[in-house]
């Protein structure tokens, strides 16, 4: 009876040999569009236009504009049209009518008033989306380039894993001629297996920030970052910083133009309103008497409004000393930032110049000295070691750079 088990050491790949060289290209082509079809490579400068065409909360944002603009047809306030019947004996024993119509009107600046305060509160609408983009903008930034710190953390996986396959060749050559003992080749396996370990786990990373990113950009397409991206991020300092303090600034300006629009509208409040009447009436059931009516409103207890006005003259004052407290907190926030900035700069810069030299360094001579038996196994594993700790520091410093880049690049805004 024929043995159907699978066999475990059976190479799956094994037949692609014998496959014809046509069949082989078509089949690598094949590969390839399929994973092109599954991801999407754009540049940040894509991922940005993509994120502020496709945000929800900017789309919000876009309804809030549009209905403070429908609200602008809301200034001409008159009150309702009054329409009264009177029906009895009020002229004599006969049963009379009367009909009378009167509507009031607003006079003085209160339409005008209305007008600018709704004026007011679209651009304010406007001033918070653009605050919502600044912050979409910075998102997407972090999460592009946290997806490109997860790609040279997989460069950098594959470098060691390549770096201990020729140690573990190594190793094994000196075990069959007797140079070394066995512990080589199992310290050596034993390392091959934690880097294809962290491989996989590698993968998984790759997917969490990939999908940050897409939920940002808020599109069913699965796109990454365009691998021919630098992963150091250039920042221009003036310009971020200046962009923020001019968003804060129109932002808490335009809270003080709606306050000052609020108090003109309260104060307009307390003007008369002027009413016109008709009124039809008989008299004695048979004769139609017609007539025009005149008169005026006048707000005696306009306390209310007063303190209206009072009030949004206190909200002035409010946002003026949010406005200030916030230009300090963002000049002490820059300050931190460019700190920091120059710190992970120097720290950058070191392993640009140096650290990445030393280790390549290291790693080359500590190879050739092993293979030709001039090291101790021990003293190769404590400059591998050390060679491939710089690496990593590189790494790590890349990524603290890029975060501190983009922090100074978009500093954060408070706007409460």
């Amino acid at each position: 009876m024929k043995d159907t088990r699978y066999n475990l050491n059976t190479n799956p790949f094994a037949n692609f040999a014998n496959l014809p060289l046509r069949t082989l290209r078509l089949i690598t082509f094949l590969l390839i569009s399929l994973f092109s079809q599954a991801q999407e490579k754009i540049s940040l400068e894509k991922a940005i236009e993509l994120a502020k065409s496709n945000n929800i909360d900017l789309k919000i944002a876009d309804k809030e504009i549009e209905r403070q603009t429908v609200l602008k047809k809301t200034a001409f306030q008159p009150e309702p049209l009054q329409v009264q019947y009177q029906g009895g004996q009020f002229n004599s024993a006969d049963f009379d009518h009367n009909v009378s119509v009167q509507q009031f009107f607003p006079m003085g600046n209160i339409t005008k008033a209305n007008r600018q305060l709704q004026e007011e509160l679209v651009k304010l609408a406007e001033k918070r989306k653009a605050l919502s983009s600044y912050d979409l903008e910075k998102a997407v930034t972090l999460s592009y380039y946290q997806y490109l710190y997860g790609v040279s953390i997989q460069k950098l996986n594959s470098e060691l894993n390549d770096i201990y396959t020729k140690f573990l060749k190594n190793a094994e050559l000196r075990f069959k001629t007797g140079e070394s003992g066995n512990i080589e080749v199992i310290s050596a396996k034993a390392k091959v297996k934690e880097i294809e370990t962290q491989k996989a786990q590698l993968e998984y990373d790759l997917v969490i920030y990939q999908k940050q990113l897409q939920f940002f950009v808020q599109t069913d397409e699965n796109i990454v970052p365009d691998d021919k991206t630098s992963l150091q991020y250039t920042v221009l300092n003036e310009e971020g910083n200046s962009k923020a303090e001019s968003l804060m600034t129109d932002y808490y300006q335009q809270q003080i133009s709606v306050s000052q629009k609020e108090a003109n509208t309260f104060k307009a409040m307390r003007t008369p309103k002027v009413g016109l009447g008709y009124f039809a009436q008989t008299i004695d059931t048979r004769s139609l008497y017609q007539g025009f009516t005149a008169g005026l409103q006048i707000p005696l207890f306009g306390g209310v409004n007063t303190a209206r006005a009072k009030a949004s003259a206190i909200s002035i004052s409010q946002s003026q000393l949010a406005l200030d407290k916030n230009k300090l907190t963002l000049n002490l926030q820059r300050q931190e930032l460019q700190n920091n900035y120059a710190k992970q700069q120097k720290a950058l810069d070191y392993f640009q110049k140096e650290g990445l030299q030393y280790a390549d360094q290291i790693i080359t001579t500590a190879q050739k000295s092993y293979a030709n038996g001039d090291m101790s196994y021990w003293a190769y594993i404590s400059f591998l070691n050390q060679a491939i700790d710089i690496k990593k520091q590189y790494t790590e410093a890349t990524h603290n750079f890029n975060q501190s880049a983009i922090e100074l690049q978009f500093p954060t805004i408070k706007n409460n």
